[in-house]
């Protein structure tokens, strides 16, 4: 798959099925959408393509104003949003900046200098809710009206339905809020997983006794919390583990969003490497504590909560397998 930031230049430019948007979470609804433009591509010969933006344009707005409370938390990181499309058969992603630039284009110049002149679109794709240009301008009569005017089809999908409610990114980031993994899990289609590559840290882990892999977390995450969890990437399987995703409040105070990893009775050195965190089961809340020995005893607490849900998981599956 092939990543552009920005428009492609004129020789990286070809005809496209090209569908829009933030894609946080590829979900269930996501991947419907992403196998029509699929469908479409391999039928008119051309590539299949995402245009997505970074920053969100909702966080791009709070920013702007002041109130990051208005910014949606992200359920995934850059790297695995990309993952996820080239997994779903995406051959071309344009990661637009989304600035002030960008937000203030016009309904008619967004569709002639990106969508015609910039991606050469010859099929489109969008939910039926979609809107674009200044102020939300331009709506799918819009959309429709240019396309017959420079040569491109445009489609809309209705929305994907879980039972009686709508797959979304808010559902998504709503059942990961309430550490619901298998809601979440539902709409995804797939595990709630995190990824990135082990930092050094302050080495305070190794110090109380429960050493961490450390994964910086750039966004505000849709889940905070510790967390019953499997690691891959360090062996042929994914290895046991107990994490805390959130700000540390009892060791610092600057806020820095962190994800520890505490994987049991895992010695090797794994700094640098890419690694995947599956989260299973939320165990409780972020708190701030009066002392280093009253974390480390709290830790502890967790740790003998997370072996007892693997003893119990792994306890079921032998005695399913010998039914």
């Amino acid at each position: 798959m092939k990543v552009f930031r920005g428009l492609p230049n004129d020789r990286a430019r070809a005809p496209c099925a090209l569908t829009i948007g933030n894609f946080d979470g590829v979900h269930r609804g996501h991947q419907a959408l992403l196998a029509h433009v699929r469908g479409a591509a391999a039928t008119l010969g051309i590539e299949a393509a995402v245009m997505t933006f970074e920053p969100h344009p909702r966080e791009y707005f709070a920013q702007r104003a002041n109130d990051l409370s208005k910014a949606p938390a992200r359920i995934a990181n850059l790297r695995d949003k990309l993952s996820d499309l080239a997994d779903s058969g995406i051959d071309r992603v344009i990661v637009e900046h989304f600035n002030e630039h960008f937000a203030a284009q016009a309904p008619q110049d967004f569709v002639k200098r990106v969508l015609v002149d910039g991606l050469h679109v010859k099929w489109l794709m969008v939910g039926d809710d979609f809107r674009y240009g200044a102020r939300r301008a331009g709506d799918i009569a819009m959309l429709e009206a240019a396309g017959r005017e420079f040569g491109f089809q445009v489609e809309t999908l209705k929305a994907v339905l879980h039972g009686e409610r709508r797959i979304s990114s808010s559902a998504v980031r709503e059942a990961l809020a309430a550490g619901d993994f298998g809601a979440t899990q539902e709409l995804l289609g797939h595990p709630y997983t995190m990824s990135g590559h082990v930092i050094h840290g302050q080495k305070l882990g190794r110090t109380l006794g429960f050493p961490t892999l450390n994964l910086r977390v750039a966004h505000r995450p849709a889940l905070c919390g510790i967390f019953v969890v499997q690691v891959h990437g360090l062996a042929d399987g994914p290895l046991p583990a107990v994490a805390s995703l959130g700000v540390r409040p009892t060791v610092e105070d600057a806020g820095r969003m962190l994800l520890e990893v505490h994987v049991f009775d895992y010695q090797a050195s794994a700094y640098g490497k890419l690694v995947r965190v599956e989260f299973l089961a939320k165990l409780r809340d972020e708190e701030k504590y009066i002392d280093l020995p009253t974390l480390t005893a709290a830790i502890d607490r967790d740790a003998v909560q997370a072996r007892a849900w693997f003893a119990h998981r792994n306890g079921a599956l032998t005695a399913t397998d010998r039914i």
